[in-house]
């Protein structure tokens, strides 16, 4: 069974470090799921946050944040020959996805966040998210997304500038 949970977590004063240890953060990931299997519906990952949409399954999708996040800060303190500091910010924003529309919505606001961001044009210029999985099964057109044809607003635990929620 399960449920659908909608995850942005940001790294420290927005320091740029993702990218640049996306290894890290991906192997931080596969360790979570092999101690708790979690489904990874979709994500995108960018230079201070990421987004991931998952299926819990019955586990408490805080515990699993935790855990990649922990892992994460351990693997790249190590890299970095850090003794301590903080990595992530303290808090994360989370939602229960709701329906098959409110899933939907945020699968579409995940692959447009690079956009959005002005890190690409279009989300399939993006490497680092789940939009060319979807692409090769045919759920997005490569022209999906181009700047300026879509503009998503809603909760997803971001701010524009202006100070409306819904980055």
């Amino acid at each position: 069974m399960g449920r659908s949970v909608f995850i942005t977590s940001v790294t420290y004063k927005r320091r740029p470090i993702l990218i640049d240890n996306i290894d890290l953060l991906k192997k931080a990931i596969k360790r979570a799921q092999s101690s708790t299997p979690f489904e990874v519906i979709a994500y995108v990952i960018l230079p201070d946050h990421f987004h991931f949409l998952i299926n819990a399954g019955d586990n408490d999708f805080t515990t699993l944040l935790q855990r990649v996040k922990m892992s994460f800060g351990a693997y790249y303190r190590k890299r970095e020959a850090l003794v301590r500091g903080r990595v992530w910010q303290h808090r994360f924003w989370d939602h229960l996805v709701r329906d098959q529309v409110d899933l939907n919505n945020h699968i579409d606001y995940i692959h447009y966040n690079p956009v959005k961001h002005g890190f690409c044009n279009r989300p399939i210029e993006w490497q680092h998210s789940s939009f060319h999985r979807y692409h090769q099964e045919g759920i997005y057109p490569a022209d999906w997304g181009i700047k300026d044809k879509n503009r998503l607003i809603g909760a997803y635990g971001e701010y524009e500038v202006s100070g409306a929620q819904g980055s």
